[in-house]
């Protein structure tokens, strides 16, 4: 159970930093906060401001391309989860509904290529595939 509960930490934390950068990092500070609020009432202000620190950090990290310190970010906030968690598994499910709710608001956010052009020239017996995003190949 523990490696279970460590995967879902590890799962919100990354989703959690992500949501910084976007338009849904209000609701992830929000969301964090309401989590921490029902078992450590007492923390949950410091917790809201501590996720408000993380995002200046987080943005700053994105616009100089340092993955290091997002990496370090991610791991804080998951050993807090993880203790969270295991300490009380019953917000497994709470936590489960954040993530979803932050992917989805993540992956509206992520650019979209206007268009895509490719090129490829074959001579001979040459089998060209291309492919802008998915493809599936089949021989028939």
């Amino acid at each position: 159970m523990e490696s279970e509960l460590a995967a879902l930490a590890s799962l919100a934390a990354s989703t959690v930093i992500s949501a910084m950068a976007t338009a849904g990092w209000e609701a992830a500070q929000r969301a964090m906060g309401e989590l921490w609020r029902r078992v450590h009432p007492e923390r949950a202000d410091m917790v809201v401001a501590e996720l408000g620190e993380a995002r200046a950090e987080v943005l700053v990290a994105w616009r100089n391309g340092d993955e290091g310190a997002e990496r370090e970010l991610v791991g804080e906030w998951q050993a807090r989860l993880r203790r969270l968690l295991v300490a009380n598994p019953e917000l497994v499910p709470e936590l489960q509904r954040l993530i979803d709710e932050l992917r989805r608001t993540v992956r509206a956010e992520e650019p979209r290529a206007a268009s895509v052009t490719l090129t490829a020239n074959a001579s001979g017996r040459s089998r060209i595939t291309m492919s802008g995003r998915d493809i599936n190949i089949t021989k028939g």
